[in-house]
């Protein structure tokens, strides 16, 4: 088997001056892309953006191994300027990688609505920016890669978190509607949820678990979801430290009430115990599929 490719595709990698971001850029160039490195240049919670040295520093790493790479200090809620950066110097835009985020931690109780509304910027607002000055690109060239960045605090919760995990497991609602919209236009968007050391995650990981959780642990999947030959769309991946898996929604079979007739709490108590049983669990895959159980209910009346 032939080494996978990137020949003249084009690269968008946000947050990209340090960490995964990082990584996922070097990995890509030096399989031929050509990397938009962007980063703002800001600390882990936000602030002290402008610098522009991390991005520069990866465009030099790039360049020194012989590939072709552009800063962009850009905020990614500017989204459209990040990409015009890709379309100036290569004319196009293949892959979007939205790595880009921040960490304003609190409990929900202590959080204040500006923690909240910074984390939803760069994370949720900055992904769509970005994304969405791409899409057309895509779509008018009939190609297109898109990876969203979740986390495991979105998809499970964690303590002091509210903000990130709301923003982080809304980036994968955000990838499942894209990836249905541009299914036909053979644009593929999927969402992975790494576990890598980073700026954030050194502050929270004891320092023998930093040296297992290596950015180079995750960028390889990230690399294939983005190639040409990879068919995967509308997926959701945990990755880190050697360890790659897909999730996949799950759902016990339920209990029909009659439709038509009064469903008291009583009714729903009594029955708990099926409501919440997974044996035999179904596992939906789009909308239709998940409504299938509430139509045929109705259905079963008429």
């Amino acid at each position: 088997m032939s080494e996978l490719r990137f020949d003249d595709r084009v690269a968008i990698v946000t947050g990209a001056g340090g960490g995964l971001g990082r990584q996922h850029a070097l990995t890509l160039a030096a399989r031929g892309a050509k990397i938009v490195v962007n980063d703002l240049g800001g600390s882990t919670d936000g602030s002290g953006a402008g610098a522009g040295s991390p991005a520069d520093k990866v465009v030099e790493e790039i360049k020194a191994l012989g590939g072709e790479a552009v800063a962009n200090y850009d905020s990614v809620t500017d989204g459209e300027k990040i990409v015009q950066t890709a379309i100036d110097n290569w004319g196009r835009v293949d892959i979007v990688v939205n790595n880009a985020g921040i960490l304003r931690d609190k409990s929900f109780a202590k959080m204040e609505n500006a923690d909240w509304d910074l984390v939803y910027e760069v994370h949720l607002k900055g992904a769509q920016r970005v994304t969405k000055a791409a899409w057309p690109h895509m779509l008018e060239q009939g190609y297109g890669r898109v990876i969203m960045t979740a986390s495991a605090a979105g998809i499970y919760g964690n303590f002091g978190q509210a903000n990130y995990s709301a923003a982080k497991l809304g980036l994968h609602g955000f990838a499942q509607t894209l990836a249905v919209e541009g299914r036909k236009k053979n644009i593929q968007v999927n969402t992975i949820a790494p576990i890598a050391r980073s700026r954030m995650t050194e502050e929270i990981f004891p320092k023998e678990i930093i040296e297992g959780v290596s950015p180079e642990y995750v960028s390889p999947m990230v690399a294939w979801l983005c190639h040409e030959d990879c068919e995967e769309t509308s997926g959701l991946f945990e990755v880190g430290a050697g360890y790659m898996a897909k999730l996949r929604w799950e759902r016990t079979k339920g209990q029909c009430f009659p439709v038509g007739k009064e469903i008291t709490p009583d009714a729903v108590a009594k029955r708990w115990a099926k409501i919440t049983d997974f044996t035999d669990a179904e596992h939906p895959t789009d909308v239709n599929n998940a409504m299938g159980a509430i139509l045929n209910n109705i259905i079963r009346k008429l």
